[in-house]
């Protein structure tokens, strides 16, 4: 299982909380390429996600861009 930012995009808008079936099944509605597919395939079965960190931990959060959003 790989992730980049490319591919972890299309999760972002995903209904969290969500099970693994509910991610996959929202991946292929939303027309996500099948290696987000492949992806959460190998996901372990557990309880819901609450977000795309908890499957991906290196997801760049607003922290991780160095602008000042009082400037804008």
């Amino acid at each position: 299982m790989y992730w980049t930012l490319e591919l972890a995009i299309y999760l972002e808008d995903a209904p969290w909380p969500a099970t693994k079936y509910e991610l996959m099944d929202y991946a292929l509605r939303s027309g996500a390429p099948m290696e987000v597919y492949e992806n959460l395939k190998e996901l372990e079965e557990e309880t819901p996600y609450e977000s795309i960190e908890e499957i991906w931990p290196d997801y760049p959060t607003k922290e991780d861009f160095l602008f000042n959003e009082d400037e804008y």
